[in-house]
């Protein structure tokens, strides 16, 4: 049914109710210090310092793994993935998380391999044993110029190469709820469709000036409503 769907995801605050950075921060200890550091330091810099503090304290990437895995993802947000993924869309995830700590939390509920790619800030375990995070955008590189997306990454972009890698006939879904979320929207055409969370500031930027966003724009609050939603565009765009 859903072979020419592309249902890209965000994941802090719509796969997982959190923000995965904030979860790892509080649930560890490092409230303080982050709060000391976050007006100092770009973000992914900033999460970088946290994991070396992490490490100078004994905490190891099973530990932080372990903090990750009770993150709480909705029941029916998991089913939806499954179900999308059995219908034989295209799923993509587009994140300002990690790899280190998306794939731990994909993997702990059996959605890793649900996903043919996913976009995020490189995370890796050095050879000390210490977690490091770098910026998806290259920093070496010239910056990617949108004006709209934080310096290390511009979803927009990452929307126009999965776009330009792919058939013209493919139709995509985007879900998200962060400001982050907003320049992609953007890049949607009008046989597409973005689902922000309600009251998020994905929502709050489209409700400003509905008609600079084409796609056809789906609003959820939770779970059920964010599965329910998908559910119905992938089998309408089944029957199209």
């Amino acid at each position: 049914m859903g072979e020419k769907t592309v249902v890209i995801f965000d994941f802090d605050h719509t796969i997982i109710d959190d923000d995965s950075d904030r979860w790892v921060v509080s649930e560890l200890g490092l409230t303080h210090l982050f709060n000391q550091l976050r007006s100092t330091l770009p973000s992914i810099s900033l999460m970088d310092r946290m994991m070396k503090e992490l490490h100078s304290q004994g905490i190891t990437t099973n530990h932080i793994a372990d903090c990750l895995k009770r993150a709480y993802l909705h029941p029916s947000i998991l089913s939806s993935i499954k179900s999308a993924h059995s219908l034989r869309c295209d799923l993509r995830l587009i994140s300002d998380a990690n790899t280190f700590y998306i794939k731990t939390i994909m993997e702990h509920h059996g959605a890793w391999e649900c996903f043919s790619e996913v976009n995020t800030n490189p995370g890796y375990v050095d050879e000390e044993g210490c977690l490091r995070i770098i910026p998806f955008h290259d920093s070496t590189l010239p910056p990617h110029a949108c004006h709209l997306c934080p310096p290390n990454m511009c979803k927009g972009l990452v929307i126009d190469r999965i776009r330009g890698s792919l058939p013209e006939n493919r139709r995509f879904i985007y879900i998200g709820d962060g400001i982050g979320d907003y320049c992609p929207t953007l890049k949607l055409k009008g046989c597409d469709f973005v689902m922000p969370r309600k009251d998020y500031p994905l929502w709050d930027q489209i409700s400003s000036d509905p008609k600079l966003v084409n796609a056809e724009v789906h609003e959820w609050s939770n779970g059920e409503e964010l599965e329910n939603t998908l559910l119905n565009l992938i089998n309408k765009l089944g029957i199209a």
